[in-house]
């Protein structure tokens, strides 16, 4: 088995946006781990490509197969949203490096699961007046917008992402977006390059 990089950060910290940069860069030879939701999928989504967007059933047949190594719930102003992740034979048999974007929760399971030398952690920080600015400007661009959603997924992110929390899971380093995403993606992409090149 390779290596996997799980990016993590607040809401609109630019997680998704840094995640798909890294994917595309040829020379770093990532695969996406791609995560399951059944939330409904967002105006601009692929199924397979940001999630594999799945039913309330389909998440309880994973359960029941035993193929699900962490599940995460949310409850929202539509009911619950459950987001999880599944194990896979290509992932644990392949000579292959992946790329994951997920909470710091799935993270730790993850990690857990396919051992510390194997799961990096690249936590995404963003200053929050600016996290909330680009998050309202995301939400209006729905077409349906949901502000009540936007705040409470900014104050469960406060709680979420705790300082607590992240040393408790010895997060570190810390890779900052707020005014030059170039430059943020530059380093990411190095810190991965030096990992491989070990």
């Amino acid at each position: 088995m390779g290596n996997i990089f799980y990016i993590m950060g607040k809401s609109s910290s630019g997680k998704d946006t840094i995640y798909e940069n890294l994917l595309a860069r040829e020379s770093l030879h990532l695969h996406p781990l791609i995560m399951y939701t059944t939330r409904p999928i967002r105006t601009g989504e692929t199924d397979g490509v940001q999630y594999h967007f799945v039913t309330e059933a389909q998440l309880e047949e994973m359960q029941q197969a035993g193929t699900v190594i962490e599940l995460r719930t949310y409850q929202t102003v539509y009911g619950p949203w459950y987001y999880f992740t599944a194990d896979s034979p290509e992932v644990s048999d392949a000579d292959v490096n992946y790329l994951a974007l997920g909470t710091l929760e799935s993270f730790q399971k993850i990690r857990e699961y396919y051992g510390k030398e194997k799961v990096y952690p690249i936590y995404i920080q963003v200053e929050d007046e600016l996290r909330l600015l680009r998050a309202i400007k995301r939400e209006k661009k729905q077409e349906h917008p949901n502000f009540k959603e936007v705040c409470r997924r900014y104050l469960a992110d406060e709680e979420d992402f705790s300082e607590e929390k992240l040393q408790a899971v010895e997060i570190t380093r810390r890779f900052l977006n707020n005014a030059d995403r170039e430059i943020c993606m530059d380093e990411v992409a190095s810190y991965i390059a030096t990992i491989l090149e070990k």
